[in-house]
C-alpha cells in the first residue's frame, strides 16, 4: 500500500489512532517536522517514510491498513 501526498497531509493534519505503535511513534515524529516546515518538500519526505514504513511492516499492519484507506 502507497499512500498518497493528501493522505500524508491528512495524517499529519489528523488525530487518528493505529493499533501498531511504531506506525503511532512515526506519525508524532513526523507530525513535529511538519509543523516547523510545513511545505510540499516536507509532505514528500514524510510520504516517502510512511511508504517506505508500511511496506516494511505490511505483514502486521492489515488493521491499520483499512483505517487508512478511508483517510
Amino acid at each position: 500500500m502507497n499512500i498518497s501526498i493528501s493522505q500524508t497531509e491528512k495524517l499529519l493534519q489528523g488525530n487518528y489512532r493505529f493499533r501498531q505503535l511504531g506506525f503511532s511513534m512515526l506519525l508524532t515524529r513526523l507530525k513535529k517536522n511538519y509543523i516547523k516546515a510545513p511545505s510540499q518538500a516536507t509532505l514528500q519526505s514524510c510520504a516517502s517514510e510512511i511508504n517506505t514504513f508500511l511496506d516494511k511492516y505490511k505483514s502486521i499492519m492489515a488493521d491499520d491498513f483499512t483505517k487508512i484507506a478511508d483517510i
